[in-house]
């Protein structure tokens, strides 16, 4: 008989605790972001409070990716998903809604004044290098669109942190100030590497950086640099504008280009060659943002610097 009750009593404790267990998994709430640096900015604010997943996985672009079936039926337990305009989103945003109709969809912009995306031809005509491209007539048409890389500026990141804790402290107000701190000492690490990578390029007399895809219009905007991308919306300039693009790059002793690791760097390398210069991949999507922002101020900074004569 006294086996027979630690025995039941074994099993009982087993199966609360299985239980317990069970219910505080269910307790962490589900939180949805569109790119993996979103996910780093939640969680310095929320640390390990919420189970935050990513919808556009590694090595994807966020202008093509489509959820897998798995991340839509995950979607129909998230509390809240932060959205930041990546491309994408517009046309799944509507039918990620309809996954779940309680679910709250926070548009991490909000207070953030859009830049819009600016092709080569219209940077070389602002600052008087080839005026007669616009004249022409096959000149490659591109309807202005707004800018969604706002995670690429440290001073607009501070912005979407605010965005991110008001919304967090709605969902969970208990712990208001355990996030207010944690915002509090992101928000100091943003100031902190926005004056490191300020240092950096104060330094460098060259401001123009060549891009393939114009990613780095935030970051440049900044910093007091000027990003001119190859490819704008996918369309690649005319033979017309290209030679202008050679022309300005040689003239400026540009000779690095920068390319996103998510994109096919071949039409870069060809670029490249006829400027006598070289491709980099930087990275703008990786999750450890802080250091990674460092590993991309480094890069820039040497590309600038960067003389094959």
């Amino acid at each position: 008989m006294k086996f027979f009750f630690i025995g039941f009593l074994i099993i009982t404790l087993f199966v609360f605790s299985a239980c317990s267990k069970a219910v505080e998994k269910k307790e962490k709430e589900r939180i949805f972001v569109s790119i993996l640096p979103q996910k780093y900015f939640v969680e310095r604010i929320a640390e390990d409070n919420f189970d935050v997943q990513v919808m556009v996985q590694p090595g994807h672009n966020p202008a093509t990716y489509e959820p897998t079936p798995q991340q839509m039926v995950e979607l129909t337990q998230t509390k809240i998903y932060f959205s930041i305009g990546v491309p994408f989103e517009e046309s799944w945003l509507q039918k990620i809604q309809e996954t779940n109709q309680g679910m709250k969809i926070i548009d991490t912009r909000k207070g953030i004044e859009l830049l819009e995306m600016v092709s080569s031809r219209d940077l070389l005509i602002r600052i008087g290098v080839e005026k007669k491209i616009m004249e022409h007539k096959k000149a490659t048409e591109i309807i202005p669109e707004k800018d969604p890389h706002i995670w690429l500026s440290p001073l607009l990141v501070k912005i979407q942190a605010e965005n991110i804790f008001n919304e967090l402290v709605i969902s969970d107000p208990g712990n208001k100030d355990f996030y207010h701190q944690n915002l509090k000492n992101f928000q100091k690490d943003l100031d902190k590497i926005h004056n490191e990578t300020e240092d950096i390029f104060s330094k460098i007399g060259k401001k123009e950086f060549l891009v393939f895809h114009p990613a780095w219009g935030y970051f440049a905007d900044e910093f007091g640099l000027t990003q001119i991308p190859i490819e704008i919306q996918g369309k690649t300039p005319n033979p017309k504008e290209l030679s202008a693009l050679l022309s300005f790059a040689n003239y400026k002793n540009i000779k690095v280009i920068f390319v996103q690791q998510q994109f096919s760097s071949r039409e870069a390398e060809v670029v490249a060659e006829a400027i006598k210069g070289k491709v980099i991949k930087i990275d703008p999507l990786a999750e450890n943002y802080l250091e990674n922002l460092r590993v991309i101020s480094r890069s820039l900074a040497e590309g600038l610097a960067y003389d094959v004569d």
